[in-house]
């Protein structure tokens, strides 16, 4: 309630007393929209939904005589379309129940131990990602199965055991897929926030900058929860047993034609290079097909997407042609280029307190960290231009500091994993354990990082 007052008077001020120089009238009012549009998206103020703070910046603009191509410019760009196809992955996935076939099958494979089964995790939210970017979807898929493994394998509620897979399983659904473009929902998002900024990012960009370190994190966070959540007991080989008698279904003609698409996207994705096919391209074609083959029907075209998320990201694309146009974008940039003046000269300096400050901000930022994204794509071109150091950088920031997870409020598919936990949930005391450790193994990955992206130029 205090950040949604603090902010709502920030937005009034600025509309009403216009404090800024470079600023004229109609750019204060985008401005202040903006601020209400963030305060929206961060703390919800009267449950108010993503879309509604995207409606506040079309108001606004509209008021201030924007032309609609630019107010509206979001819902053009291909990187929403590439959005859009994402959230029929994930659905399909779960109506066909292939996601828990996989997560099931994996975990059949295991030993009867927490070594076993925790690294199982690994490959599950791997596979996962390579066939959905929503995140959402494989906490829907992984989270209830890790719950029943608690529960088969009956560790102590609130113990280091039971938070241990419960947190992993989150983690792994989280995490390892940030390390190709279709891996993560903010995939797409930062694909057309860049595009808006003149940047192009490819699928194999992406890859070229996230996927070692994100590799990196991964493992080291696998491994220091093992040693810093040591279960307190074993397995018992009978309980486990009771995992792995679990029935499965036979496979069915919706599950096999799913798993073909979505590979079959995945492998289209990772070989642009070969048929110069774009991922929006790609990824309208497989949603058409699960139609064509009869996966999905007509009444699951309104199921299946999130069109509230959609307007949300849409209009969010949207904010770097009006900044553009309303020159808050030249303002922001007068602002951010100086301050990093300090620690930009020297690519480890920049890397690890950049890095730090993001970890720290997400603590405010808890919208997916996409607000944060979108007021920052824009003047990313300013900051290349003043010290050299590639927008790739800062995708690879914004990803890993996005996730961070300190907190029980920070991240929404924290909360959401804890939500379908109930009452097996992690402890908050094991969650900002697990959470330092994420943090921890991000800065690590920095390590090897830094003077691989030194080596490509990108500092």
């Amino acid at each position: 309630m205090t950040g949604s007052i603090v902010m709502t008077v920030l937005a009034t001020y600025v509309m009403a007393f216009r404090p800024i120089g470079e600023l004229d009238d109609g750019a204060h009012i985008m401005l202040g929209a903006v601020i209400f549009a963030l305060c929206i998206w961060i703390f919800k103020p009267f449950k108010l939904t993503y879309a509604i703070g995207g409606l506040v910046l079309a108001y606004a603009g509209m008021i201030v005589g924007l032309e609609p191509a630019v107010i509206f410019s979001g819902f053009t760009q291909t990187a929403l379309w590439t959005l859009i196809p994402a959230f029929f992955f994930g659905y399909t996935l779960q109506k066909t129940e292939l996601g828990k076939r996989i997560a099931m099958g994996v975990i059949k494979l295991c030993r009867p131990s927490y070594l076993s089964i925790i690294f199982a995790w690994v490959p599950i939210g791997i596979l996962l990602s390579m066939l959905t970017p929503a995140t959402t979807v494989r906490i829907a898929i992984m989270l209830p199965i890790a719950v029943q493994c608690c529960e088969l394998f009956k560790t102590e509620k609130g113990s280091r055991g039971n938070s241990l897979i419960l947190l992993t399983a989150f983690a792994m659904a989280l995490i390892p897929g940030a390390g190709w473009l279709t891996g993560v929902i903010w995939g797409p998002f930062i694909q057309g926030q860049m595009y808006t900024a003149g940047i192009i990012v490819t699928f194999e960009d992406w890859l070229g900058v996230l996927l070692v370190p994100v590799i990196i994190a991964t493992v080291l966070l696998v491994a220091g929860g093992l040693v810093f959540l040591k279960p307190e007991s074993l397995i018992s080989k009978e309980n486990f047993e009771a995992v792995k008698a679990q029935p499965m279904k036979k496979m069915s003609r919706a599950e096999i034609t799913t798993a073909i698409i979505l590979l079959l996207v995945f492998a289209l994705s990772l070989t642009y290079g070969l048929h110069g096919l774009s991922t929006a391209i790609i990824c309208i074609g497989a949603m058409i097909m699960f139609f064509v083959f009869g996966v999905l029907e007509t009444n699951d075209f309104n199921s299946a997407a999130n069109w509230n998320l959609v307007v949300f990201i849409a209009m969010a694309f949207s904010l770097g042609p009006i900044f553009n146009v309303t020159g808050i974008s030249d303002w922001l940039s007068g602002i951010v280029v100086p301050m990093l003046l300090p620690v930009a000269g020297n690519p480890w300096v920049f890397v690890f307190s950049v890095m730090t400050f993001m970890f720290l901000w997400s603590l405010v930022d808890v919208a997916m960290f996409l607000p944060t994204i979108s007021i920052m794509a824009p003047i990313l071109p300013n900051i290349y231009e003043a010290y050299g150091i590639s927008p790739l950088v800062w995708i690879a920031i914004f990803i890993l500091a996005g996730s961070a997870f300190f907190l029980a409020y920070q991240n929404m598919w924290a909360v959401m994993s804890r939500s379908i936990a109930e009452d097996r949930a992690w402890t908050h005391k094991h969650q900002r354990i697990y959470g330092t450790l994420y943090f921890a193994a991000c800065m690590i990955a920095m390590l090897v990082a830094v003077p691989m992206w030194m080596a490509q130029g990108l500092l």
